[in-house]
């Protein structure tokens, strides 16, 4: 079974269509899903899903591009949502300065992200990070917060393979979507020919990064294989292998048994 280790089917793009798609997944190989959280709203939203579907687990956290309302109050509420059941990662929580240009807001993301870190050391579980124009300050904030403790994944990994280098020294995962598909992703496909098979991760990031060819369409996990074809081809790999090795990957990352059940941390 696939299994998608990133998507946000509490987006309001699949407000007309959300049950008929979650309810396909069986049928079309989908086995497992995490959907994440990008807010306190789509924490709430996310608990919801976790709760209604047995084959979608949760992230929760706050990205980077929402951080400026965060106070103690609200970390404090958010930490005690990591006791939610089914819930396997804190996330995604980050940098992105492709927006975010003024010092004085990068800072104040610099400092949730630590936080966040923190937060997840504390609850045992992974992180799902979030990076974007960012990998040096990533890297630092990482470093100071002793990441490498963590186990985690680089979301949606965009950079080149000398950057996967240096995350691979942290044995950290890196979460491969529809990007890889794109014909001016020639960086990427570097990476990933150099990435070890056991650190890749499956993701579709939906509504948004749809593969080649629905590229500016909303996305889904139905489009995964999309992404599966292009791993194999890169590694040489059969599509299968590509879907076992990934599925097995991200079961030992958010402590998912055989029967559905989560590991304690």
């Amino acid at each position: 079974m696939i299994f998608e280790s990133h998507a946000h089917y509490d987006d309001e793009a699949f407000d007309g269509d959300r049950e008929q798609i979650l309810k396909s997944f069986g049928e079309k190989g989908i086995g497992y899903v995490v959907n994440v959280a990008a807010s306190l709203e789509t924490v709430r939203t996310t608990q919801e899903l976790m709760k209604k579907w047995d084959f979608v687990y949760g992230a929760l956290g706050v990205h980077p591009s929402e951080t400026q309302g965060l106070n103690e109050e609200k970390f404090t509420w958010l930490a005690e949502q990591l006791k939610t059941p089914k819930t396997v990662a804190v996330g995604e929580i980050g940098l992105d300065y492709y927006w975010d240009k003024e010092e004085e807001i990068r800072t104040r993301q610099k400092e949730c992200f630590a936080r966040q870190l923190a937060m997840a050391k504390q609850s045992g579980l992974p992180v799902i990070i979030h990076s974007r124009d960012a990998a040096k300050d990533t890297r630092d904030v990482m470093a100071a917060q002793r990441a490498g403790e963590l186990r985690g994944v680089i979301h949606c990994f965009s950079y080149t393979k000398e950057t996967a280098r240096e995350f691979l020294e942290w044995d950290y995962y890196f979460g491969i979507g529809g990007v890889i598909t794109f014909k001016n992703a020639k960086k990427l496909r570097e990476a990933v020919e150099y990435i070890p098979m056991e650190k890749i991760l499956l993701e579709t990031d939906s509504p948004y990064l749809a593969p080649e060819p629905y590229r500016g369409k909303r996305n889904s996990s139905l489009y995964l294989p999309y992404i599966v074809q292009a791993v194999a081809q890169i590694k040489g790999l059969s599509g299968e292998e590509v879907i076992d090795r990934t599925c097995r990957n991200a079961k030992e990352l958010f402590g998912i048994r055989e029967n559905g059940g989560i590991r304690e941390a």
